[in-house]
């Protein structure tokens, strides 16, 4: 699928790896058509073959949450029906077929740290700010964040950031289990392409078993998460890419991946 392109949204495919960027300065604001754009870029992903890994960004910053101003000019109705626009797209980005991994810089706060904890793994730069400060503002995380942050780090840990509305720097995002890898600023894109890299070596259609026995066992009991991985695990048995692996393993050479 070849690469596409929108008013505020990119995507790059290239070595089997879709860089999907956001860029609405000056702080990539989560209006309206933002918000429908990434709905559209998301689908867009989710039917191509091509890519094995996705990584999420955003220049100059990863998303400071929501647009203000455009969301105090909403009545009611609209606003509730941004609301549910905005946690039906993370939700989306959440069930992406591929591994996903958010490249976090500058501000994360309120639907950006919603967006970030959308993703399977977050790479975040040093300079990171990040928090739910919904509370402040009269209402609560909308877009997932009151159920990814404690499924995350914990209740206890979760509700301590949801109740005080406390932005937190990269560092402290590290300790809690927010970001699995700190880097420096310079070094993001480069550092979250490796992972993306690394991940990508791997045979795609494995990734993607790996990723749907994990997310949707989590939700369940241990019995009926057992079940899951083998449904998982037996979907590859008959795959190209199983025979291809152990020939390659055999004749000691990397493997040919076909996602077949």
């Amino acid at each position: 699928m070849a690469a596409a392109r929108w008013k505020y949204i990119n995507i790059a495919i290239e070595e089997r790896i879709a860089v999907l960027t956001i860029s609405r300065p000056p702080v990539n604001a989560l209006s309206v058509k933002l918000v429908t754009e990434l709905q559209q870029a998301t689908d867009h992903l989710a039917e191509d073959d091509s890519s094995v890994v996705v990584v999420c960004s955003g220049q100059p910053h990863f998303s400071a949450g929501a647009d203000l101003k455009e969301r105090a000019a909403m009545d009611d109705t609209e606003a509730a029906r941004m609301v549910t626009n905005v946690r039906n797209c993370f939700q989306s980005i959440a069930e992406l077929p591929q591994p996903s991994i958010a490249a976090v810089n500058g501000a994360a706060i309120g639907g950006g740290a919603e967006l970030a904890l959308a993703c399977d793994l977050r790479i975040m730069s040093d300079n990171v700010r990040f928090g739910l400060s919904e509370v402040s503002l009269g209402i609560i995380p909308g877009a997932g964040g009151t159920q990814r942050l404690p499924r995350l780090i914990g209740a206890g840990r979760a509700l301590d950031l949801i109740y005080t509305g406390r932005i937190i720097d990269a560092r402290e995002c590290l300790i809690l289990g927010l970001a699995d890898r700190l880097v420096t600023n310079g070094r993001l894109h480069d550092s979250a392409l490796a992972l993306a890299t690394e991940m990508a070596a791997n045979a795609p259609l494995a990734l993607r078993a790996a990723k749907r026995a994990v997310r949707e066992g989590m939700e369940a009991a241990i019995a009926e998460g057992l079940a899951i991985e083998g449904s998982a695990y037996d979907s590859l048995i008959g795959t190209a890419d199983r025979i291809e692996g152990l020939a390659a393993f055999k004749e000691k050479r990397s493997p040919r991946w076909k996602g077949e």
